[in-house]
């Protein structure tokens, strides 16, 4: 039996912050905050954390990342078991211990982003799983564009690979690209396009969006039938909104603007966000600012969308660009994610629910991730110089209750 003692700590629970505090990790569950002496077990590995801030491990509903780390320059693809393996080292590091890898099925002239590459990328990522650091899941994008990955997504639904759907709509014209000079310029700018190409994509875009109504709702239909949540991407009017909830659909990711944002809400659609967003103080393809939307009120959860690391580092600047409370800020990345994906072991510090835990730190006023615990293990620590020394051995039973004490 494992037990990890951490002390002397600040906690952020749910509610409220607890200063020069302890929590008791046993088992891979979170067994006590503030636990009376005689409740540490005398194996109990005793690690002080003064100076360091305690909160659970984020949950990151959409992040592409692995889709670079597969595919770094456009058409250079690494092994994908290698790749798979650099991003699980990634997430740890950020102190991401619940990674919704967000793979696009969108054609087959997209190189990662193609039907036959993207469903390898979902197996090897489950293939893995028992190898990882962190509790790696897949949440798959379908474009609605795409003529050919229903059944693919429906096979890899059926195999249990898939725990997040999406439903996008790429097509010039709305959403994302508002225009179709916008959508060529994405084109040549991501994937390395002619502008000849990226016009001859455009129209095949629009072509293949006959049929795309019925396509979604066999998809949707079909996760819901598994228990799998869904969500829409770059919804851009109350009008699609309301659709969308007719659907069933659970989530509206990267809401477009304010007025969309406010009707998700109004139909109890948790919001996704973007951190980069937060940090850069606007959209990259000139949407809505999220910060804008955490400060009405209608952000309901961030996500690290393509860069791992801004996850921990968005939170603290909402929670002080919108005056949040810092429990308040990290519901955003932790709790609300958590409860949107339907999983309720785990985004709160508390007793019995899984031991995703990890601290941070300021580093030159920064806030970075100095340990992190994924289902009660140790996955990474970091002895950063400024920061106070961070013991970390197992004390003899006398010891460990003078150190509670």
């Amino acid at each position: 039996m494992s037990a990890t003692y951490l002390t002397h700590a600040t906690l952020v629970l749910p509610d409220r912050v607890l200063h020069d505090s302890t929590l008791l990790i046993e088992d891979g569950r979170i067994a006590a905050i503030e636990p009376a002496p005689a409740a540490v077990p005398a194996h109990a590995t005793v690690i002080d954390l003064h100076g360091h801030t305690v909160m659970p491990g984020l949950v990151d509903v959409h992040c592409d990342a692995i889709e670079k780390e597969v595919e770094p320059r456009a058409s250079v693809l690494f092994p994908l078991d290698f790749a798979v393996a650099q991003v699980d080292r990634r997430n740890a590091a950020a102190g991401i211990t619940t990674p919704y890898h967000a793979l696009s099925f969108a054609g087959n002239q997209f190189g990662v982003r193609n039907v036959e590459t993207a469903a390898t990328v979902v197996r090897t990522v489950a293939a893995y799983r028992s190898h990882s650091l962190v509790d790696n899941r897949i949440h798959c994008r379908y474009e609605v564009t795409d003529t050919g990955a229903v059944p693919v997504l429906e096979a890899l639904m059926a195999e249990g690979v898939v725990d997040l759907l999406s439903v996008m709509d790429h097509s010039p014209g709305q959403g994302q690209f508002k225009t179709m000079d916008a959508y060529l310029a994405y084109m040549m700018g991501n994937h390395g396009m002619s502008r000849e190409q990226a016009a001859d994509a455009a129209h095949k875009k629009a072509a293949a969006l006959e049929g795309a109504h019925e396509r979604v709702n066999r998809l949707v239909a079909s996760a819901h039938a598994l228990g799998i949540p869904t969500a829409s991407h770059d919804d851009d009017s109350p009008q699609r909104i309301a659709a969308m909830q007719a659907l069933g659909v659970r989530m509206s990711e990267f809401p477009i603007n304010l007025e969309t944002a406010q009707a998700a809400c109004a139909h109890a659609l948790p919001t996704i966000l973007g951190a980069p967003n937060v940090l850069r103080g606007k959209s990259q393809s000139g949407s809505m600012r999220a910060i804008d939307a955490i400060q009405a009120s209608v952000g309901t959860i961030l996500c690290s969308d393509y860069q791992p690391s801004t996850l921990i580092a968005a939170a603290y600047a909402a929670a002080r660009l919108a005056d949040l409370p810092l429990n308040e800020a990290l519901a955003l990345v932790t709790a609300n994610p958590a409860d949107a994906c339907l999983l309720d072991d785990r985004g709160r510090l508390a007793p019995g629910l899984r031991a995703d835990v990890i601290a941070v730190s300021g580093v030159a006023g920064q806030p970075m991730v100095t340990h992190t615990w994924s289902g009660g293990r140790l996955v990474f620590a970091a002895g950063y110089p400024s920061v106070r020394h961070v013991g970390d051995t197992p004390m003899p039973r006398e010891t460990a209750l003078r150190e509670v004490a």
